[in-house]
């Protein structure tokens, strides 16, 4: 992916609903050191949209990876982690779900769900900047991503 993101800006797919989530995932990426395009979806029915390239989001690009929370209206990030998990073209997308939860429930779940990464959102705004630097980091500047 590093000499890919060199040509392109990495594609972000973000599913969150809370818009202060939103916008400090938004300001940590701008202070980051990769060139990016962010998109929000703001529940999982918009989520699979954007992914399906469906209706208003036939022209959708592919997400590079996407940042899930699970607990989305109209269709929670479980649902959406199987779909997209389930599907041939969309499975080899990372997928880090980063939510408020720790329920060991959920963390499993997410797992059997083959998620690649489970984040626990910290609730302190400087933290929750350094957890989206790390994803960041880890994720463009060290892991070999698929190209989609």
């Amino acid at each position: 992916m590093k000499s890919d993101s060199l040509r392109r800006a990495v594609e972000i797919l973000l599913v969150e609903d809370n818009p202060a989530d939103v916008r400090l995932t938004v300001e940590a990426f701008k202070e980051g050191a990769v060139r990016h395009k962010l998109s929000v979806a703001r529940d999982g029915v918009e989520a699979l949209d954007i992914l399906f390239r469906r209706g208003i989001h036939i022209q959708a690009v592919r997400p590079d990876i996407i940042l899930l929370d699970l607990n989305l209206p109209r269709k929670d990030g479980r649902e959406v982690l199987q779909a997209i998990k389930a599907d041939q073209t969309l499975r080899r997308i990372p997928v880090v779900v980063l939510t408020t939860s720790s329920a060991e429930e959920d963390i499993l779940r997410s797992y059997d769900l083959h998620v690649n990464c489970y984040i626990t959102k910290p609730v302190d705004m400087e933290r929750f900047i350094e957890v989206v630097r790390a994803i960041e980091n880890f994720w463009f500047n060290i892991v070999q991503l698929p190209v989609t």
